[in-house]
């Protein structure tokens, strides 16, 4: 006689499957709920780019018959006139020159700084760490009355180095929140391993650490960039001549003169928002890996 009964009509080893099937289907699909919250969101995001970079193909007449409604005919006069303007390409070297120089002053300076508390011990180490945590707490819309008098007094008023100096002192503090738990993470014995082996510390620095740590240096880099690329409240304060603006400011001043040209107003800026929009697509996955390491760190 078997040793195990079973009633007819029923199998109790397939029952136990089949929840567990449907356990794993649900955990790895998730509450439809879930879904539609997030492409909620997801809408709530893209929508507003989305009809301004469809404007800019659109004449005036069409945005007030029906303004929700897709451009027909498609229009490419409003995106040619500007880039054919010298104004557009001026405003763009002048916003290129900010954040370039901005990010590569944030990521070198961070580095130095955030090595330095990772790797040493030295007094006040815990005080200067809790210095640069609490200046996340301090944005710039806080500081721009006394920062523009501090600016003015260095005879930096109306030039570009008044706009990025400012950019990587305020964009330290993230950057060394975010890079301290990689350098951290680096084992000790790696850097006894490489002082055995006659490589000094800057040898260190430049051939482990920097290698080790670059998924969060890529990741302080592009938040760097993106947010010295839209800044508008320091160049709004600094610079005076147009010659001098940047991108955002550009868009303010187009926005004045073409008040009434609303189509060309949208052209500009999805012009002006597509390097920022681009850089960040294209690297979103670093950000992402780079933010993940340092909660694990």
């Amino acid at each position: 006689m078997s040793a195990a009964t079973t009633t007819p009509g029923t199998s109790p080893a397939k029952e136990p499957a089949a929840r567990a099937g449907r356990r794993d289907t649900s955990l790895k699909w998730g509450s439809p709920v879930t879904y539609f919250i997030a492409l909620l969101f997801v809408g709530v995001c893209v929508a507003p780019v989305g009809y301004i970079v469809l404007g800019g193909f659109r004449t005036n007449a069409q945005i007030t018959t029906d303004p929700a409604a897709l451009p027909e005919p498609w229009v490419i006069g409003n995106y040619t006139g500007i880039l054919e303007s010298s104004v557009f390409w001026g405003e763009f070297a002048n916003s290129m020159i900010v954040a370039l120089t901005s990010t590569v002053g944030i990521v070198a300076l961070g580095l130095m700084v955030s090595y330095a508390i990772a790797r040493y011990d030295f007094k006040l180490k815990g005080a200067m760490y809790s210095l640069f945590a609490a200046g996340l707490m301090f944005p710039m819309v806080i500081a721009i009355t006394p920062l523009y008098l501090v600016i003015k007094d260095l005879g930096l008023v109306d030039n570009l180095l008044g706009v990025i100096i400012p950019q990587i002192a305020f964009g330290l503090p993230t950057t060394v929140i975010i890079l301290v738990p990689f350098l951290r993470a680096i084992p000790n014995e790696l850097e006894e391993a490489a002082a055995i082996d006659g490589l000094g510390r800057l040898g260190f620095f430049f051939r482990m650490v920097l290698p080790l740590s670059l998924p969060g240096v890529v990741t302080v880099g592009i938040l760097g960039f993106v947010g010295s690329w839209n800044n508008y409240l320091l160049p709004l304060y600094v610079l005076n001549s147009q010659a001098n603006y940047t991108l955002p400011l550009g868009v303010q001043v187009f926005s004045s003169q073409y008040s009434t040209d609303t189509a060309k107003v949208l052209a500009f800026t999805s012009l002006a928002m597509l390097p920022a929009l681009i850089f960040f697509s294209v690297f979103e996955k670093r950000i992402v890996g780079g933010l993940t390491g340092a909660v694990k760190g």
